[in-house]
């Protein structure tokens, strides 16, 4: 009987506009997590389960559907951990604060998350995470476009600090005052430090009209500042497309939904009826999603080859194609791209440029090359795991370092009002092939 498996990719990192959004790597704030979402874009809403056969799955990270979860045993523990771990030494702490500890100890929950949350921490992964079910119900949301939050991506860093990924223009923390790289210290009185991506992301998103008030660490300031940003309903198009002066194409993919192949192959058929010369596909602040949808949104414009290499930490390896005879096969193109692409666009932008199908153009990638297979818990929480890392078809590690892009293109402080050097550049790219 074939398994059926839920398959979801991890926005590589979360949006600040703080809806839920948990694509993989990033995240969205204004959505949870390219533009990492609030999708608080957590990087977001999460998309719909799909439920796949085991056969046709096409991701790793996946997880076999809870049927009635039932706590393990203590005959359950693999010997390897029950080795690892001093359950005797732990119960002889708790013993001695129930004796002893001068206060009210925390109730059992409380004790046992927080036990948890410290054993993972000794892992060194910030993308290998305990999520409560508080956080988990927001994390399940249905992907619907709109999120509210303040609309901003963020991305947790390897010291623990939840940093500015990105911005949504025209947002609610674009508006107050929030910039790129600010670090975030706490949302009113809750204390961000030490928290896990997406229980961080669960403080700073909220409902539209109420205010989050962040304490922010911005390197040109000596002391923390505080900025009090309002919330909203972040509405943000999967797919935009038009027509640019000179006959160039450009289509831009907010997030790998589970109708991103559909939508970027129905754009790009209107856009074939004006024959262009060129085409700009921009998956700038996308912060990734499923993993099937950046396989079939490569695909749309690569011939029959590789597209993706998923590793274990045994070496073993699965391996994902592209055929031929797709409408975007002979275009030429550039893809645009930067700190906010993270995840699946990382895949997409790594598979056209090692095939030699198109430039990147803009600022290095975020670097979220991980894969992590959701587990549901009995209690309605969620551990999400590292399983294995991505990599291009040259090989190349997505994780960490990010991809650099062949053009750099740096979009800055003093970059004039209105103004977009990074499509600018991209344009003259197709346009004098140079």
């Amino acid at each position: 009987m074939t398994r059926k498996v839920l398959i979801v990719v991890g926005v590589c990192f979360i949006v600040i506009a703080l809806t839920v959004g948990a694509f993989g790597g990033g995240f969205l704030i204004g959505r949870l997590t390219g533009r990492a979402r609030e999708t608080a874009a957590i990087t977001c809403p999460e998309p719909p389960i799909l439920e796949l056969s085991e056969e046709n799955t096409p991701s790793a990270e996946a997880t076999v559907v809870p049927q009635s979860p039932q706590r393990p045993s203590a005959a359950d523990i693999p010997p390897a951990l029950s080795t690892a771990f001093d359950y005797e030494l732990v119960g002889e702490v708790l013993g001695l604060l129930d004796e002893q500890f001068y206060g009210d100890l925390p109730d059992q929950q409380t004790l046992t998350y927080g036990a948890i949350r410290g054993m993972l921490l000794t892992l060194d992964d910030p993308y290998t995470s305990f999520i409560d079910p508080q956080v988990t119900a927001i994390l399940n949301e249905d992907a619907s476009g709109s999120f509210e939050g303040i609309g901003a991506h963020v991305t947790m860093r390897e010291d623990g600090y939840l940093e500015i990924a990105d911005l949504i223009p025209g947002q609610p923390a674009e508006a107050a005052g929030v910039l790129a790289d600010d670090i975030i210290l706490a949302v009113g009185d809750q204390s961000l430090v030490g928290l896990g991506l997406y229980e961080a992301i669960s403080y700073i998103r909220g409902p539209a009209g109420t205010d989050a008030v962040l304490t922010i660490l911005r390197a040109d300031e000596e002391e923390p500042i505080i900025i009090t940003v309002k919330r909203a309903r972040i509405e943000v198009p999967i797919v935009e497309y038009r027509m640019l002066d000179n006959r160039i194409g450009y289509v831009l993919l907010s997030e790998f939904d589970a109708n991103a192949t559909d939508r970027v192959q129905d754009a790009l058929k209107e856009l074939l009826r004006q024959n262009p010369k060129g085409l700009i596909f921009d998956l700038r602040s996308n912060p990734g999603g499923w993993l099937d949808q950046s396989i079939k949104v490569s695909d749309l414009f690569l011939s029959k080859g590789l597209v993706a290499i998923e590793r274990d930490s045994s070496g073993d390896e699965q391996r994902f194609y592209a055929y031929d005879g797709d409408i975007g096969e002979d275009m030429p193109m550039v893809v645009l791209v930067n700190r906010g692409s993270a995840s699946a666009s990382e895949i997409v932008a790594g598979a056209l440029r090692d095939r030699g199908r198109a430039v990147l153009i803009g600022t290095k990638t975020l670097g979220k090359g991980s894969v992590q297979r959701p587990n549901a818990l009995s209690d309605g929480s969620q551990l999400r795991v590292t399983i294995a890392r991505w990599y291009t078809p040259n090989d190349t590690s997505i994780h960490g370092d990010g991809l650099e892009p062949d053009i750099l293109v740096e979009i800055t402080d003093d970059t004039p009002s209105g103004t977009d050097p990074q499509l600018e550049r991209a344009i003259e790219y197709l346009t004098q092939g140079q």
